[in-house]
């Protein structure tokens, strides 16, 4: 019996799978500018600019390009430790590109890292984030939302040389999971997968001096989505239902940090995925 209702649950896996259609979208780049400002107690403040562009369309003739880019953001932060351990803090993100949305983005965050073994660090950071317009474009569904994300990640400092001259290597992955929160849904709102995006970033930080750093990294970025399910004269589904975009994404943050008069030993920096 237990064999039978293995083999069920088998088929009917199988058959969830079967109709969700899996595609995977052209290459993103994504290179990032930040700069850093260490406080005395360990704080930061952070800006960051960062430009988006899509292989998929290369083509310098088109109107809603910018510097090669699709889309950009820009981002403001400040992160307050409170013990080695636990932080919190937040952002301010301004997102769109030429002929797109313009959205604003406060986020609160809260971040625990730990070691865990042979010198490996297990991070976690759970933040909420709000969507606004800033310009006059209205999109149905958009402004107003709230969304929570959930990041994990485990990384290594391998330093090289001497502590004096800094030079270390970072590698690290993480993988990220947001959703869309509605505490109640109305009548005409659309179905809803129970997680809308994800994230899973492989990345090798590289620290040339206590100042200057820089990242190179890729990740696949899923967008989970449902749309109106068709079907043919027989019942069956032949378009619509479940449907899973996978963004390939290659991307290269450069950071300087300013630190403060005689610096700080025991600062701890984060990764350049903030």
């Amino acid at each position: 019996m237990r064999y039978l209702l293995l083999a069920g649950l088998l088929l009917a896996a199988s058959a969830a799978a079967a109709q969700t259609t899996r595609t995977v979208q052209a290459t993103e780049l994504w290179p990032e500018a930040q700069g850093e400002l260490a406080l005395q107690n360990g704080d930061y403040l952070l800006l960051g600019l960062r430009g988006e562009r899509s292989q998929a369309d290369n083509s310098y003739t088109n109107n809603n390009r910018s510097l090669g880019f699709n889309a950009y953001r820009l981002m403001a932060g400040y992160e307050h430790f409170w013990s080695p351990a636990w932080s919190v803090g937040g952002t301010l993100r301004l997102t769109g590109g030429p002929g797109q949305l313009n959205l604003l983005v406060p986020e609160v965050l809260l971040r625990h890292r730990s070691p865990i073994f042979g010198g490996i660090t297990f991070g976690q950071r759970l933040s909420v984030e709000r969507l606004f317009f800033v310009n006059t474009q209205t999109a149905a569904g958009i402004e107003g939302q709230t969304w929570t994300r959930l990041r994990l990640d485990l990384e290594k400092l391998l330093p090289l040389g001497t502590e004096a001259a800094g030079l270390a290597l970072r590698p690290r992955l993480s993988y990220e999971a947001s959703t869309h929160l509605r505490l109640q849904k109305a009548a005409g709102d659309p179905d809803e997968r129970t997680i809308q995006f994800t994230s899973l970033r492989g990345e090798l930080g590289v620290r040339v001096s206590p100042s200057f750093d820089f990242t190179p990294w890729f990740a696949y970025q899923t967008s989970y989505g449902t749309s109106l399910p068709q079907y043919d004269n027989n019942g069956n589904q032949v378009r619509g239902g479940k449907y899973n975009d996978v963004y390939p994404t290659v991307g290269l943050d450069l950071r300087y940090t300013l630190l403060p008069a005689g610096g700080k030993a025991a600062r701890q920096q984060l990764p350049t995925q903030h």
